[in-house]
């Protein structure tokens, strides 16, 4: 779940032709929280040629994470590429969300890491944009 996780940051960092080193360090920092080691990461960063698996059996919980992850990651480096604003609409679709998500939640996430937006109340805003099956 982790790497599946990563890949797409990692393909998301890689969607304007280079993973930025704000990038690479928010990356690390999400992999190593969640157990994976700097030399695995680095890795995964090195072929991030992945295709992206099935996200839609993920649970909610998951999906918002994975969602804020990505939207957070655009932002990080403080540009944001058509590429990637594309390629975090195609998650979000992908996760069972409406591609409008992505607006939302960029609009409420900073891009410097430290600064953390209320979680909840985001879970909250996106929970709107989910498809139910």
């Amino acid at each position: 779940m982790v790497q599946e996780k990563l890949n797409v940051l990692i393909q998301l960092a890689a969607s304007d032709n280079q993973v930025a080193e704000k990038e690479a360090r928010l990356i690390h920092m999400i992999g190593q929280a969640n157990g994976l080691n700097k030399e695995t990461i680095d890795t995964m960063i090195g072929s991030p040629a992945q295709p992206v698996g099935d996200l839609r059996n993920l649970t909610e919980d998951q999906k918002f994470e994975h969602l804020y992850h990505v939207v957070q990651l655009m932002k990080v480096d403080g540009q944001v590429f058509k590429s990637e604003i594309v390629f975090c609409q195609d998650i979000a679709q992908r996760l069972g969300y409406k591609k409008g998500v992505i607006a939302e939640l960029s609009s409420k996430i900073f891009s410097d890491p430290s600064i953390t937006a209320d979680r909840e109340y985001l879970r909250k805003k996106t929970q709107k944009y989910l498809i139910r099956r």
